[in-house]
């Protein structure tokens, strides 16, 4: 939810700048980055928005993790993979409802404070969790995944009605 506020923030700003209702020419610029002019507010408060909503914002997000994944669709099946280094197979949970997929799990913290000081913490540990929907209805009871190094490959097979079926046109 806060995230599309953010969106409908940015298309408010975008819509104000662009139907001239902020304009930089009739007054002295009021701080530096006004006066690059109307475009480059907005690029601004893009930027602005994007950093507030950056995963290493130090407690401004408390967003929960989403794996990167990669889905590609053949003619009987479709393939994701998912990058979960450090996951232990124990710890992800695949569940399929109809045509939406969801991947969750948790990155356990494996941290000894004995003796030792940390300079810089960056790897992400804790729950996280992952939903999409398929583009199309697949066979949930034939879903196949397997984990290893690191990488979560699911193939899930698509139901027959939904598999591309090729016409030949007569002449």
């Amino acid at each position: 939810m806060m995230v599309s506020n953010r969106f409908v923030f940015l298309d408010m700003m975008k819509e104000i700048v662009m139907t001239g209702l902020l304009s930089t020419t009739k007054r002295a610029a009021p701080a530096p980055w006004f006066r690059r002019g109307p475009l480059s507010v907005f690029r601004d408060m893009e930027d602005l928005m994007e950093r507030f909503w950056e995963e290493d914002s130090n407690g401004w997000n408390t967003r929960m993790m989403a794996p990167p994944l990669d889905m590609c669709e053949t003619e009987k099946a479709i393939s994701l993979r998912l990058d979960l280094p450090g996951v232990s197979p124990k710890e992800i949970d695949v569940q399929v409802s109809g045509n939406q997929l969801t991947i969750s799990g948790e990155r356990k913290e494996d941290r000894e404070e004995k003796g030792e000081t940390y300079h810089r913490i960056e790897r992400r540990s804790g729950r996280f969790s992952r939903s999409i929907l398929l583009p199309c209805e697949v066979q949930d009871d034939k879903v196949d995944a397997k984990y290893q190094d690191g990488v979560l490959k699911i193939t899930l097979p698509k139901t027959a009605e939904a598999t591309t079926r090729h016409i030949e046109i007569k002449t």
